[in-house]
């Protein structure tokens, strides 16, 4: 063979050699990354699929939606099922579901044979709750399913440029996640006060897809909101052995405190707290020892700890005021309100961030606000300066579980640049689970 062709033929085997390497090199590279990220991730987001395939053939298929007004029967009726298939359908959901509670926009499914007979029904209620009824031999299967969803956890951050609800707004993060992240710093952060330009925050939150529609947004996993004088706030969730899921610092202190800082995360400061103010109404120069926060015409008013309800009604220029009871000979006043939780009285026992009312101007006012006040036995004081003690404290092995998937979570947020997806995860709701969206 002339030296040209061999030459030839072995640049051909060694160029072939060389792309078969640097696919192989690909491969294991994308293969070892997804197993490390896998490897990475805490072991609350494992993934988990079960599936709700049924294997079965059918004729015909109407498909309908409860409408304003109706009745599970009165709407299988205006899809002209026969009156067996209707009854079959309507005592076998009843073994289920209240009948009571049944919605507009609730949806069903019914499957027919060749001879018009039922063969499933699926009835959906919410996207976490779904019923079947399926025939089975000669009799039927009725049960609540099992719900497959995907659970994309997504990483957003930003700069304060006015306030914190524009900030979310501009990384197109909606209403529901804004006012989550401020009530877990709720205890901390004034957001009405202390909030300034240039400000960070970042946070990693839950979205789930349920056949790839859109359902709600779940937990926020990590928040963490900057100040600009570089004080920094963390706060990741976490589920103890003994309680439902919480949010803790770096340290293992739960975020939540005796008392909220403020009733109204997203008010506005028009009146501080101060022993020489001129009244806007009045004119005169007395103390005011509380603080206005403006908000709209309805916005919620939550209690700011754990109390029992001392006095609601209508007092003086105070308008219609609601004053609880706190441990430690603390109490609480929430004056001007539009009007008070339904069904609120004196000796109501009230939870921390419960809602007791709603901002209005009534009393004396000069637009709509709130009027909250602090107060120990017989002082009042400011609330915007008090500190409070944590809730609880994560010790011991709890501890370390905690800071073992705390770290597993900031290794993936290290490797992220958001706004960006760190992890796709599937979850299945069993009967009896529940799945709450915020």
């Amino acid at each position: 063979m002339a030296l040209p062709k061999k030459i030839f033929v072995l640049s051909f085997v060694l160029a072939l050699f060389t792309l078969f390497f640097i696919i192989s090199t690909i491969q294991y590279r994308l293969d070892h990354s997804q197993a490390t990220a896998i490897a990475s991730l805490p072991p609350e987001v494992a993934t988990y699929e079960e599936s709700n395939a049924h294997n079965f053939t059918y004729k015909s298929l109407i498909e309908g939606e409860l409408r304003s007004g109706d009745t599970l029967s009165s709407s299988l009726s205006r899809d002209k099922l026969s009156p067996t298939v209707k009854k079959q359908v309507v005592s076998q959901l009843a073994q289920l579901l209240d009948f009571r509670r049944l919605r507009p926009q609730d949806k069903y499914r019914i499957y027919l044979d060749d001879q018009g007979e039922l063969i499933r029904c699926e009835y959906e209620s919410s996207p976490f709750d779904c019923y079947s009824v399926t025939k089975k031999n000669d009799s039927f299967v009725t049960q609540k399913d099992i719900v497959d969803l995907k659970v994309e956890v997504f990483m957003a951050e930003g700069k304060i440029t006015s306030s914190l609800f524009n900030a979310f707004a501009e990384q197109k993060i909606k209403a529901p996640v804004i006012y989550a992240f401020a009530d877990i710093f709720s205890s901390r952060i004034d957001f009405n006060t202390e909030t300034q330009k240039d400000d960070s925050f970042r946070l990693v939150y839950e979205k789930y897809f349920k056949d790839d529609k859109f359902v709600g947004f779940g937990n926020i996993l990590y928040a963490r909101y900057e100040q600009k004088n570089g004080l920094a706030h963390e706060a990741y969730y976490y589920q103890t052995d003994s309680k439902l899921g919480a949010y803790f610092d770096n340290n293992g202190r739960e975020m939540g405190a005796s008392f909220i800082k403020s009733p109204v995360p997203m008010g506005r400061v028009t009146s501080k707290f101060t022993w020489r103010r001129k009244h806007p109404v009045s004119g005169v120069v007395k103390p005011h020892l509380g603080v206005d926060l403006a908000a709209p015409v309805g916005t919620p008013v939550m209690a700011a700890a754990d109390g029992k309800v001392a006095f609601v009604g209508r007092k003086g220029g105070f308008g219609r005021q609601i004053i609880l009871a706190h441990a430690g000979g603390y109490k609480t006043h929430y004056g001007h309100l539009y009007r008070f939780a339904r069904g609120l009285k004196k000796g109501d026992i009230v939870s921390q961030k419960q809602v007791i009312g709603f901002v209005g101007s009534s009393g004396v006012s000069t637009g709509p606000h709130l009027d909250y006040r602090l107060q120990h036995h017989s002082q009042f004081l400011n609330p915007f300066a008090m500190n409070f003690k944590p809730k609880s404290f994560l010790e011991g092995d709890e501890l370390a579980s905690f800071k073992g998937k705390a770290d597993g979570l900031i290794r993936l947020i290290n490797t992220a640049t958001a706004p960006d997806t760190l992890y796709v995860r599937h979850c299945v709701v069993k009967p009896g689970e529940h799945i709450t969206l915020l």
